[in-house]
């Protein structure tokens, strides 16, 4: 896995950054790399979900909420995602992702991601994420800090819920 020494560098680097609190922003600075690439030589569209990734790695570590997720026998799982791909990435074309976390219900915590390059937006998600301790959910308001409330819910978040409910029957 070629994503082994960026994610070496999350997680040393979670220990000498400054903490976050759960109402701010992580902010990571990549680099497009060739072995980033695909066959139309721009960043693959599953190495933007990779990042995303570590992004969110970044901003649990730097929180202290993947502590309190670990103390209490538990690691988070993506259930889904909503991707808006705006711009490709050249190789060598420097990138900043913006995470921040925008809901949580009694289930799911929702993260924002924004990549940007030279000011631009070229690629917006969320990724809606469970904790989850021996196949069951963890609430996330046994993780997150009891003096941080949840943001009030926004219109896309539900109609995504329902969406996804419809869509689920299919899977059933």
């Amino acid at each position: 896995m070629n994503l082994w020494f960026r994610l070496l560098n999350i997680v040393l680097g979670s220990l000498v950054r400054r903490r976050l609190t759960f109402e701010e922003q992580s902010i990571l600075l990549f680099r497009v790399m060739p072995h980033d690439l695909d066959l139309n030589v721009h960043m693959n569209n599953a190495r933007y979900l990779a990042l995303m990734d570590l992004g969110r790695i970044d901003f649990l570590l730097r929180s202290g909420v993947w502590r309190r997720v670990r103390k209490l026998g538990g690691h988070a799982v993506v259930g889904g995602l909503l991707v808006r791909f705006r711009r490709p990435l050249a190789p060598f074309q420097a990138v900043t992702l913006t995470t921040e976390c925008v809901y949580w219900d009694e289930k799911w915590v929702y993260f924002s991601h924004q990549m940007k390059s030279a000011g631009r937006l070229v690629c917006l998600t969320v990724a809606r994420t469970a904790f989850i301790r021996d196949g069951v959910v963890l609430p996330p308001h046994e993780v997150i800090p009891k003096e941080i409330s949840s943001r009030s819910v926004p219109d896309w978040i539900t109609q995504w819920s329902d969406l996804d409910g419809s869509f689920a029957g299919q899977l059933a």
